[in-house]
């Protein structure tokens, strides 16, 4: 793959276009427009030009005018303002003013408010990256994107999964699923960045060793129709279908179905666990938003549910769990909803509910900073940033020209990738930089021990 060849943005589908090809902006030709100089009129002196345009000028023409004292003071003037300059324009800014020191009467509070001051972080308005996703499906209900803890991101792009290194840009190919059983309706990482899970349109669900480029096995039988939603919990993994079920599998084992969550009527589009794996909240296109706690899962019986929350008014599929309070959750609505919502999920009741003006397609918290990150279909196909709790837009990230369906945030917290069905891949910079990087989490096996012994 050449990546600095270029390649065109083009909404329409085409199998010619290279996949995670990066896109270049056609330059101008270096050799153009070389005698054009736009000067910068804020570091101009201004008084000084009109002196130069009016008065000077008019003791050169007229030099009778000029007297003894007229001259003496003309000198003067030019000693102390430097008006024996000869440029009137300016092509470079003013050198910064000098900081004057700080009287020694002020009071030590205010050294200490000065050193402890945050400056406002900037977030770039365009995106960093583009890379090519031809054949992205574009459906609202599937997840098609996540970024592993190994930073290795995985795309599905029509019956093909796509591997994206962070660190050096290789684009590798993990699998291309026969006719019959794709395209992939989703994918997502392992905690350990390893493994990988596949849900396929054909009800499906395969898990693969990246490393090896190896299929380690295909769980059938649980689901009826395609599997479009997926997340882990330690060695479970969950799956939420068409039909409206969702399955946990214990991957351990021969037989990986433990438990079953029934409340769904119609197709399973959205699944998170939170980070103590104690609940799961999902999301369905029947408008409903589902907690299920783990301490009340039945292998016996279909599993009861701790909160079932009818607030919203169109499918629910962009779901996060807030990193600093365990159970805040953020839940988006579809195009006839269009609103964030806030659950205290230990209460289920609904803290806060504010109108986006537009689909909400994903959620993601950052998590260095009290900020939620949206992404919007129709009209602006936008990504938001908003400070919590109060709501208030620090950004709108525009570039997108079709509904922003999926988002993905790298290990460290600071890059979010982004997948539209204008078929591009974007990358923006939009949490910052940490004041202290953590590292990514070291793989752990061990839940995966036993997985090359199943057939």
């Amino acid at each position: 793959m050449d990546a600095g060849s270029l390649s065109s943005v083009s909404a329409s589908k085409s199998k010619s276009r290279c996949p995670l090809q990066e896109q270049y902006l056609q330059r101008r030709n270096s050799r153009e427009n070389l005698d054009r100089f736009i000067p910068n009129r804020s570091a101009m002196d201004m008084d000084y030009a009109h002196y130069m345009l009016t008065e000077a000028r008019k003791g050169k023409e007229n030099p009778a005018v000029n007297s003894p004292s007229r001259e003496a003071y003309r000198k003067q003037l030019a000693e102390t303002f430097n008006m024996n300059r000869t440029r009137i324009l300016a092509f470079k800014n003013k050198p910064p003013t000098p900081v004057e020191a700080i009287p020694n009467d002020f009071s030590s509070s205010v050294h200490q408010q000065a050193k402890t001051a945050k400056p406002r972080r900037y977030i770039p308005q365009t995106s960093e990256r583009t890379l090519d996703a031809p054949d992205l499906v574009d459906d609202y209900y599937l997840n098609l994107l996540d970024w592993g803890s190994s930073n290795v991101l995985s795309i599905a792009l029509g019956s093909t999964v796509y591997l994206w290194d962070a660190a050096d840009g290789a684009t590798s190919e993990l699998v291309t699923v026969d006719e019959e059983m794709g395209p992939v309706t989703s994918v997502k990482w392992a905690p350990d960045g390893r493994h990988i899970a596949l849900g396929l349109n054909n009800s499906d669900v395969q898990l693969w060793d990246t490393t090896a480029n190896r299929l380690l096995r295909t769980m059938r039988g649980g689901h009826r129709s395609r599997v479009g939603a997926l997340d882990w919990n330690n060695h479970i993994l969950t799956t939420g279908g068409m039909d409206g079920q969702i399955i946990n599998n214990d991957v351990r084992i021969r037989s990986p179905i433990v438990d079953t969550y029934q409340g769904h009527h119609q197709e399973v589009c959205g699944l998170k666990w939170s980070a103590s794996g104690q609940q799961l909240a999902s999301g369905g296109n029947d408008n409903l938003l589902h907690i299920w706690d783990r301490s009340m899962a039945s292998s016996n019986s279909s599993t009861e549910w701790l909160h079932r929350l009818e607030d919203h008014t169109a499918a629910v599929k962009a779901l996060a769990w807030c990193p600093f309070q365990g159970n805040l959750l953020a839940s988006g609505g579809g195009g006839a909803d269009r609103s964030i919502k806030f659950w205290n999920t230990h209460t289920g009741a609904c803290l806060n509910s504010i109108d986006t003006g537009s689909q909400v397609c994903a959620l993601l918290w950052n998590k260095n900073e009290r900020e939620l990150l949206s992404s919007h279909g129709f009209t602006k196909n936008q990504l938001t940033l908003w400070k919590y709790p109060s709501m208030v837009k620090t950004a709108e990230l525009t570039g997108h020209t079709s509904r922003v369906l999926f988002m993905a945030q790298s290990p460290d917290g600071c890059t979010v990738a982004s997948a539209a069905g204008d078929e591009t891949l974007r990358f923006w910079n939009v949490f910052g930089t940490p004041e202290v990087a953590k590292p990514a989490p070291k793989s752990n096996p061990e839940p995966f021990a036993h997985l090359n012994r199943i057939r």
